[in-house]
């Protein structure tokens, strides 16, 4: 058995808190220690510092012994075949990666965990709706496309109040509620991946909207893979969203007035 050690990543998360110190009073985030078979784990996407502290704790799961299988919203669901071709041809992360991997993230921060559940020997997972498919979604609704529709009210009026305060005044309500499905749709489909692999363990990667336990993917979980179940949010200090089983705040990443950009073009036609 290929035993992994967590001390790599935890120099890069030390190293990650250290540049924030260097601009900016923050403190280190403690280790991060899963305590349920199924974990979703959150991030906000370019945050450095939360990814090295997510991988730290996904290699210290399979130093343990464990196999979880890793479930990834940045592998799109139908890529699937190709993932799985690229490996069984012995590719390696980039390979996996430049197989089935698509535009819009930075890859950098994802190439260790592909690299570690290689190593590892367990399932990688697509389990994010593609853009085309949350397209269809949000044209001819969630049933039309095999999701679920019945979602309660609140449920969508929370998902589409965020999606349109997080689009700087840019976009209606109307759109809003309609890219509201295309969420729903991803969390379902997320929650479909992780009880697919529930069975023999399963950590999710992915945006803390898709781990929050009111509006995301824990509440299309089934009751029983619920309560194997752990939903921890890594948040950037100040953030005040707290609808989650844990909360692990780590140091702001530096980046600029993502307002602006936004204002200076038309708003994206579906929301990750």
């Amino acid at each position: 058995m290929t035993v992994l050690t967590p001390s790599v990543p935890w120099r890069r998360a030390a190293a990650a808190v250290a540049a924030c110190a260097a601009v900016a009073a923050c403190a280190a985030p403690a280790p991060l220690v899963p305590e349920r078979p199924v974990v979703l784990l959150g991030e906000v996407h370019d945050n450095a510092a939360a990814h090295a502290l997510r991988l730290a704790a996904f290699e210290a799961l399979l130093a343990r012994g464990a196999r979880p299988a890793l479930v990834m919203e940045q592998f799109d669901r139908e890529r699937q075949g190709a993932l799985d071709a690229a490996r069984a041809a012995g590719g390696d992360a980039d390979a996996l990666i430049a197989a089935a991997g698509g535009p819009g993230w930075d890859w950098s921060f994802y190439r260790p965990f592909v690299a570690a559940a290689l190593r590892a020997g367990v399932p990688i997972v697509a389990a994010n709706v593609s853009r085309a498919d949350a397209r269809l979604v949000m044209r001819e609704g969630l049933a039309a496309q095999g999701f679920d529709a019945a979602v309660p009210a609140p449920v969508l009026d929370t998902l589409a109040g965020e999606i349109e305060g997080s689009h700087c005044g840019q976009l209606d309500a109307a759109m809003a509620r309609r890219m509201a499905l295309a969420q729903v749709a991803r969390d379902q489909s997320m929650a479909r991946a992780l009880e697919a692999h529930a069975a023999g363990g399963a950590v999710l990667l992915a945006g803390n909207g898709h781990v929050r336990t009111d509006v995301g993917a824990p509440r299309w979980l089934s009751p029983a893979t619920r309560a194997r179940s752990e939903a921890i949010g890594v948040v950037e200090a100040g953030d005040e969203v707290s609808a989650f089983d844990r909360r692990v705040e780590v140091p702001r990443q530096n980046r600029a007035d993502p307002c602006a950009a936004m204002r200076a073009a038309p708003a994206a036609s579906a929301a990750r």
